[in-house]
This record gives C-alpha cells, structure tokens and sequence, in this order.
C-alpha cells in the first residue's frame, strides 16, 4: 500500500494561493503579535514576569477578570441557547426586531455600550435608581462588570448555536414523543446533545471576549484597585507608566490562563462529539 498524502489536493485550483494568504494573514493578526509578546516576557526573564505578576493588585485584577468572565460566559450560555431557541421556534410579535437586536453589542462601539449601561445602572439613572431603593448598587460595582460582559458575549452564543437549532427538524422531536418520551427527556437526551458543541463553541467565544473586554468596563466598573479593576485596566496602566516589561508580564499571565482555559472547553468539545457519536 501507498503512503496517503498529507494534503488531499481538491479538483478546484488554488490550494497554494489560498493557503498561502491564509498563512499570511494568520501571521500578521495572530502569530506575530503573540510572537512578540512572548519575546518581550523572554527578554524580561521569568523572575522579572513573577516578580511583576506576584502582587496583590495583579492577582486581584485577574482572579476578577477571569472569575467574572466565566460567570458571565455560563450566563450567555444557558440564555443564549434559550434565544436561540425562541428565536427559531417561535412566531410573535416584535420577533423580527429582537432578532436584529442580538447583533447590536456587535456594531455598538464598546466605548458606547459602556457610556450606555452606566447611564442605565449609575445611582441616578433608571434602572440603577430602582435598584438603589432596594438596596443593589449595580454601576460601580462587579455587577456592573458582570453585566457589561454579559451584554457583550451573549450575542456570540446565540448565533453560534442559532443556526444549528434551524437544522434540527421537527421530526426528530414527534418520533421521541411517539416512542413515549415526555418534553423534558426529549429536550435533555435528544436536543440539547445535538446543541452541545455548537453551544461549547459560543461559550469559548463568549468567553474570549470577556477576558479582553475594556471599552464597556471601565465606564461603568468604578476602577478601584483590589475592588474593581480588571487586568485589561491595569496593562493600560502600566502602559501609559511606560512599563511596557511589566505590561507584558501581566498579558503573558492572561494568555496562559486564557489558553488553559479553552484547552479545557475544547477537551469538553472532543469529549462530547464522541459520545454523541456513539449514542
């Protein structure tokens, strides 16, 4: 027997144009940037990146950042797939325009989105007045932050798991039910495996995105070290201190907590794939 080819070549023309400028793109937006990241941390020495990360404030911004963003990407992914659902299931009034809707954190500027949830939750607006007669401070606060992260990442799993939803016939739901299944077994043993890596997906997303967020927080977070801060903030610190060693210790410290973390979700990914491909 022959060796297989590593590259199965495609009747269509092109594979070495397009890999090529796929290549080159990939390069330019990611390679080189985390590239020079880490040749920056590599001239810094890894005792000057502990010495820089081992601090109260640091680990306070990125246990807050990271802790906030996954409360915030669970959220996004129990409503989001809720709003996929109504939005491809459902006929009702207004369906239309809160399915354009989903988009706006998309097209919003974030220094907007920010402007806006703090004018909204501050003491004095809104909602942040009825929530101070009970009692809640929402703006200027980590539920502030949690709220932000929230309006920006749901958007990432609802149109992630959205078109899977509108690929699931209805047919497979009427066969559970003539085998005798009720709606809660069909829902958690039929649907929602077939929902389950495009949903894993969006919360990777939803995730990223919230651990880099800055525009929509810092509005409405207070800014207030070992309180409030978020470690996005605290590199722009750094940066404008013109500590630009200690500002790539500090990214270096979230790139790998970022990559642990969806490591994680695509084990989880792998792992439900294959056991829906066995069920």
């Amino acid at each position: 027997m022959g060796r297989r080819p590593l590259i199965h070549r495609s009747p269509m023309p092109g594979l070495g144009l397009s890999m090529g400028i796929t290549l080159t793109m990939l390069s330019i937006v990611v390679l080189l940037p985390i590239g020079a990241l880490l040749l920056r941390g590599a001239v810094f020495g890894l005792d000057g990146i502990w010495d820089t990360v081992n601090r109260e404030r640091v680990w306070k911004a990125l246990f807050l950042s990271f802790r906030l963003s996954l409360f915030a990407a669970v959220f996004n992914l129990v409503f989001g797939v809720l709003l996929a659902w109504v939005l491809v299931r459902y006929r009702f009034p207004g369906r239309r325009l809160l399915d354009a809707a989903v988009d706006l954190p998309f097209a919003l500027p974030t220094a907007v989105a920010g402007i806006a949830l703090t004018a909204l939750y501050a003491p004095n607006g809104v909602f942040g007045a009825l929530a101070k007669e009970v009692g809640w401070k929402i703006a200027y606060s980590q539920w502030g932050i949690f709220l932000a992260l929230v309006f920006v990442g749901l958007p990432f799993v609802t149109r992630t798991v959205q078109p899977v939803v509108e690929e699931i016939e209805r047919e497979v739901e009427e066969a559970s039910a003539t085998l005798g299944a009720g709606r809660l077994h069909t829902m958690a043993h039929v649907i929602l495996p077939m929902l389950t890596p495009a949903a894993l997906t969006g919360f990777a997303l939803s995730l990223a995105r919230a651990v880099g967020e800055y525009g929509s927080v810092i509005f409405i977070a207070g800014n207030i070290p070992l309180l409030t801060e978020i470690a996005p903030l605290l590199i722009v610190i750094r940066l404008e201190e013109f500590k630009y060693d200690e500002a790539a210790a500090i990214g270096i410290a979230m790139l790998a907590i970022s990559f642990a973390m969806l490591l994680a979700i695509n084990l989880i990914q792998i792992w439900s794939r294959r056991r829906i491909g066995h069920v």
